[in-house]
């Protein structure tokens, strides 16, 4: 997956040890999240297939974005361990999220541990 066109490439994370932190860290909706999306690696995807696929409401995923802003913004200057493509960018015309492989396996690890 290249990062053409991804929204604020920068914002991603790639250290293994920083994205183990974040998922360590966060609240149980985002790890859950998380683990979604390590479930299909550099597949970007839009929010409501995510939300359908992990049965939750549509809009959800916002809302939990919304509630990491702040850990993200403080402990992590920002970064994020996953990407995205804003609505202009994405094939589907709406905002997508996917993680690479990389971050994927540090999720999972990080959940077995």
């Amino acid at each position: 997956m290249s990062s053409l066109g991804e929204h604020a490439p920068q914002n991603a994370m790639d250290d293994p040890g920083e994205i183990a932190r974040f998922y360590d860290r966060c609240s149980d909706l985002m790890r859950e999240l998380l683990e979604a999306l390590a479930h299909a690696p550099d597949r970007p995807r839009p929010f409501p297939q995510i939300e359908d696929e992990i049965g939750w409401p549509h809009r959800r995923i916002a809302s939990v974005l919304g509630g990491v802003s702040h850990l993200r913004h403080t402990e992590f200057g920002g970064r994020r361990p996953y990407h995205f493509h804003d609505q202009h960018q994405a094939e589907s015309a709406r905002w997508e999220m996917w993680m690479d492989a990389a971050q994927a396996r540090t999720v999972r690890e990080a959940r077995r541990g």
